[in-house]
């Protein structure tokens, strides 16, 4: 380090970087925050946004309202309505119908991580938890066709009921596919997107498959 002791710095050479904090006003937005609201409007607020997503669900288009502010909340409900629904009568009988509520949620969440790594490996842009949130909230479709088959099921379990489930199911199932890959296509490399899509309706086909096949006991 001899060379270093003739080095001098003039007084007049600026320091890098901004070390001074630019004082302004600022604008109550800016010091809001959501501790400072009633609990009621952050539930309403919450619940307003995930009824958003529902409706970009029912009416899909290629948009990134699903993206832009993800949660897990509505897949969450989602799923366990669903998973109630599959249990069929066993809640009612000796056995408590765990296992099979258990079977089903794991196959939602476990099929929707799978896709999602999928989605990873193949470039996909979009963030994991993104991913999640727009499979999802494409489960809706198939959680009313569930619904609608419970409902057929009631006035009997023959072949007029079985047309009838089928056409609800198919109908859902197109529907959750087509939702689905609106928003996740525009996500991935051009031509992966076959490897992306196929996994997706995989998905949707064994939840649909499940649903037809549904017997209350």
């Amino acid at each position: 380090f001899a060379g270093l002791a003739d080095v001098s710095i003039s007084e007049d050479l600026p320091v890098e970087g901004e070390i001074t904090v630019p004082v302004g006003s600022h604008s109550p937005d800016e010091d809001y925050s959501t501790l400072d609201e009633p609990v009621r409007d952050t539930i309403m607020r919450d619940l307003k946004a995930v009824g958003k997503k529902f409706i970009h669900v029912m009416y899909p288009k290629k948009s990134s309202a699903l993206l832009r502010d993800w949660d897990l909340w509505g897949p969450l409900v989602l799923c366990v309505s669903l998973a109630l629904m599959l249990q069929g009568g066993s809640a009612d009988s000796k056995d408590d119908g765990g296992p099979q509520f258990a079977e089903v949620f794991v196959i939602i969440w476990f099929g929707a991580v799978v896709i999602t790594l999928n989605s990873k490996l193949l470039g996909g842009t979009i963030s994991f938890f993104q991913s999640l949130c727009v499979l999802g909230y494409c489960v809706l479709p198939l959680t009313v066709a569930m619904l609608v088959c419970r409902l057929v099921l009631l006035a009997g379990s023959g072949t007029v009921s079985f047309i009838i489930r089928l056409i609800v199911v198919v109908a859902m199932f197109g529907w959750s596919t087509l939702a689905s890959t609106a928003f996740l296509a525009d996500s991935q490399p051009p031509n992966r997107k076959a490897l992306v899509v196929y996994p997706i309706f995989l998905f949707y086909f064994v939840i649909s498959w499940m649903i037809l096949t549904f017997t209350p006991q």
